[in-house]
């Protein structure tokens, strides 16, 4: 065997190579510009999403021939395509405002320089091309006052969080301020726990931290009871305290880029409630500014609807007669008018279109109030996505004896057939009973029609799996950690919850199994990351995979099932889908197409109408 060159030698190679993409990005983003330059004159919209999808085919196809998985390169030519698209939209923003178009501007922020604030505004300058003259402030109340006496030309403030929602605070400010919003930006938040060089994980007695994250990360510290909580202004304040404090039993909630600032090493990272964990930031200016109509735009507003039953909904009836998609919808109450209240709105439209024009008119005639925000770039661009058959389609290499191994359409098991043209419905039970009464619960279970039952892992013992097949109900184990595959399971199949995507090596070990795998899409999940999940389960060895939509969760914890997210699983991913149905949700899996339902059961409930119409 021939001796490879030295590592060395390796490692300046591939540097070299990464110089070199650099400078081929860069080139990519002057020629995108460019693009941009010609519709400005030919009044083009940014997005041609036809034509990104057969550039995205032409790629992950030119790079299969290379070795490249396709996943890989669709996910870094969707960056590309939202960097591009996002320049060119700055670009022409600056061209339809020649007034700010300067090269340096004073930028207010809560906190200090490292908090998320000030990286939310970093990120912001840095897309425009243009320096920042920082300005921290300690309360958003300063930073609005900072703006509106002409100190700073813009202020930032977190306007909702992924995790832990809207910030009430904010809104309240805008209910009296002159200021306009001008634009928007989102970042991913990472919370990770931050202290000095060699401090110990172990040895961590008190925390410092800014109440959002605190909020946001309030599971992982509810299982450390024994640390002592410090509230902090913000998340700088916070880094800032450990950093010039002598002790070494103390750390910060904070963001990696921010400790870095500070001098501070990540002790633990990835410390919030939710795995995509992101916070939205408002631009408020003193002037509002114009959004050319090629460019996406996103309108806020207020208002105040009339004392009478049904005001609220004649209101967004407006917006649906005249086919606005509202993105947002907000409640705070009016201070100095006790049981009133005032509703924020973002709208997908420009302020200048005829039909916001016409909304706005219809509702100063329905409302009490209405005042509009700001109209500004909408800075959310939804990834292109190639169908799950171009991305499947492999090089000859793979293929054994000329063909290509995909998954099955249909599933089977000792009790259970599932796909095509075999609905299926499947109890999930979070408490069991004493034996004669579970005996008495499955038999009715069947009599109603499900054909399988889901329990927690831990509690489907043999004599369990034994009460269930005797009921000739399919005994399925619902797995929270690798331990519960740490020895032979009874089941027919393994149920995934939505927590297990992000759990690699949960997926792994499932993915070895013999048994097939039913994957819950986590509410937070994109078609994107089920994915990369489903691709992990597969290539662990596992093709029996069904996949199971569960819907989104609301701020108020009501399950509402995201009939769009349905479908896109059903038309992008090869592979059975059932429903895990809200709580009386009146559509049932035959009207949506899906292959079986999923109920959470408890005793002396009856399901019997609602299965009926599954098989009809």
């Amino acid at each position: 065997m021939e001796k490879p060159p030295a590592l060395s030698q390796l490692r300046t190679a591939i540097s070299q190579v990464d110089k070199d993409m650099l400078a081929l990005l860069a080139k990519r983003r002057t020629l995108a510009l460019d693009v941009a330059r010609s519709k400005a004159i030919d009044i083009r919209p940014i997005r041609d999403t036809e034509r990104e999808k057969e550039l995205l085919a032409r790629l992950v196809s030119q790079g299969r021939e290379q070795g490249l998985d396709a996943h890989f390169v669709l996910s870094l030519y969707q960056t590309i395509i939202e960097d591009s698209v996002l320049n060119q939209q700055a670009f022409l923003q600056q061209q339809a405002n020649p007034d700010t178009d300067k090269q340096q501007y004073c930028i207010a922020y809560l906190g200090a320089k490292g908090s998320y604030s000030h990286l939310a505004a970093s990120r912001y300058c840095q897309r425009r091309q243009f320096s920042m003259v920082e300005l921290g402030c300690k309360s958003f109340d300063d930073i609005i006052r900072s703006v509106e006496s002409g100190h700073a030309d813009f202020g930032f403030l977190p306007i909702e969080n992924t995790s832990s929602g809207s910030i009430n605070e904010v809104y309240d400010l805008l209910q009296h301020t002159r200021l306009a919003i001008v634009g928007e930006t989102t970042i991913d938040v990472g919370h990770c726990l931050l202290g000095k060089p060699g401090t110990q994980l172990s040895h961590i007695t008190k925390l410092y931290a800014h109440p959002q994250p605190i909020s946001q990360c309030s599971r992982y510290l509810s299982q450390q009871p024994e640390l002592a909580l410090a509230y902090c202004a913000s998340s700088a304040a916070a880094m800032e305290a450990v950093m010039q404090n002598e002790r070494m039993d103390i750390a910060a909630i904070g963001s990696a880029q921010g400790g870095a600032l500070y001098g501070l090493e990540v002790l633990k990272d990835n410390l919030a409630n939710q795995q995509i964990n992101q916070s939205r930031f408002i631009v408020v200016a003193r002037k509002a500014i114009h959004v050319p109509e090629q460019v996406p735009a996103k309108t806020t507003l207020i208002m105040a609807t009339g004392h009478k039953p049904g005001a609220l909904v004649d209101a967004l009836l407006v917006l649906k007669k005249y086919q606005l998609n509202m993105t947002k919808l907000e409640s705070r109450p009016i201070a100095g008018t006790p049981w009133e209240e005032m509703f924020y709105l973002d709208i997908d439209a420009n302020i200048d279109a005829v039909n916001m024009r016409d909304v706005l008119s219809e509702l100063a005639n329905l409302t009490r109030f209405i005042k509009v925000l700001g109209c500004y770039p909408c800075e959310t661009v939804a990834p292109t996505q190639l169908s799950q058959k171009q991305l499947l389609i492999e090089p000859d290499t793979s293929k054994t004896d000329g063909q290509m191994t995909t998954a099955p359409v249909q599933i089977q098991t000792q009790h259970l057939t599932l796909g095509q043209d075999h609905p299926v419905a499947l109890a999930e039970l979070h408490q069991l009973q004493q034996h004669d009464a579970q005996l008495n619960w499955f038999k009715t279970l069947r009599e109603q029609g499900f054909q399988g039952v889901i329990v927690p892992a831990a509690d489907l013992s043999a004599t369990l799996a034994q009460q269930l097949t005797d009921s000739q109900l399919a005994p399925i184990a619902a797995l929270c950690s690798v331990d519960s595959l740490s020895q032979p399971l009874p089941a027919e199949m393994l149920y995934l919850t939505g927590s297990a995507m992000f759990d690699n090596e949960l997926l792994n070990c499932a993915g070895a199994q013999t048994l097939p795998v039913i994957l819950e899409r986590h509410p937070d999940a994109s078609i994107a990351a089920l994915t990369q999940s489903l691709d992990t389960l597969r290539q662990a060895g596992n093709q029996s995979i069904v996949l199971c939509e569960a819907g989104d969760e609301t701020r108020s914890g009501k399950k509402v099932l995201d009939i769009i997210q349905l479908q896109r699983l059903q038309t992008t991913l090869p592979c059975p889908v059932i429903v895990k149905a809200p709580k009386d949700s009146p559509l049932l899996p035959k009207e949506l197409s899906a292959n079986g339902l999923i109920i959470p059961c408890q005793p002396q409930q009856q399901h019997r109408q609602q299965i009926s119409k599954l098989y009809r």
